[in-house]
């Protein structure tokens, strides 16, 4: 790709961008680098963000992505939950790996999630692009179940996720947000070799 096509997109971005948009790309990448340091300030800060992205999602006629912005609300408050109350014989939540039946349920969570969500879009909304829209939120439903849980994994899903939807955003017009999530892309990247890192660390305590 062009690297001025780039500069041009983030200038154009930038020109376009609101106030809340702003403040919700702030938030969001604020709460990616929490989560890669596994801090619970992960939570208050990405709560942050999805509440102001399910107006913005609403506005753009992104409804899937409407949907999974209430969930990660919902999802931030179960796993800020979870991190703050580990196990008797646990000072905090282990960065652990999916085991088979983790798998399964992902994938499961998956297929179901998805072809629902395309359904829906497709037949009861104006959305002009409801396979794409759903595609990424599904694989970000799978994505914040696993990080609650601390799963190494939950990074695979999110590179899946950010890649995905930088074309996503860049197409209805919110570039900032769309190079956001190429920025997210790269964050996630590091995330996931740093809990790699941790996992073999908690495995051998």
């Amino acid at each position: 790709m062009d690297f001025q096509f780039l500069l041009d997109g983030f200038a154009e971005g930038l020109q376009n961008m609101t106030w809340l948009e702003a403040v919700a790309v702030f938030f969001g990448i604020v709460s990616v680098f929490y989560s890669m340091r596994e801090h619970i300030w992960v939570y208050p800060t990405g709560i942050v963000s999805t509440l102001i992205y399910v107006w913005i999602c609403f506005e753009y006629k992104l409804y899937a992505d409407m949907g999974i912005n209430a969930y990660y609300f919902s999802m931030s408050i179960y796993g800020w939950y979870v991190w703050t109350h580990p196990k008797e014989n646990q000072e905090v939540l282990p960065v652990t790996w999916l085991d088979a039946k983790g798998w399964l349920i992902c994938a499961g969570l998956f297929a179901v999630s998805y072809p629902l969500l395309a359904f829906v879009l497709s037949n009861f909304t104006d959305s002009d692009v409801p396979y794409w829209d759903s595609f990424t939120t599904a694989s970000a439903f799978v994505g914040m179940w696993l990080m609650a849980k601390k799963k190494v994994e939950n990074w695979i899903f999110w590179i899946i996720t950010d890649l995905v939807s930088v074309p996503l955003y860049f197409y209805k017009g919110l570039v900032l947000t769309s190079f956001q999530f190429l920025f997210f892309t790269v964050l996630a990247t590091m995330g996931l070799f740093a809990w790699i890192k941790s996992a073999k660390v908690y495995a051998k305590a």
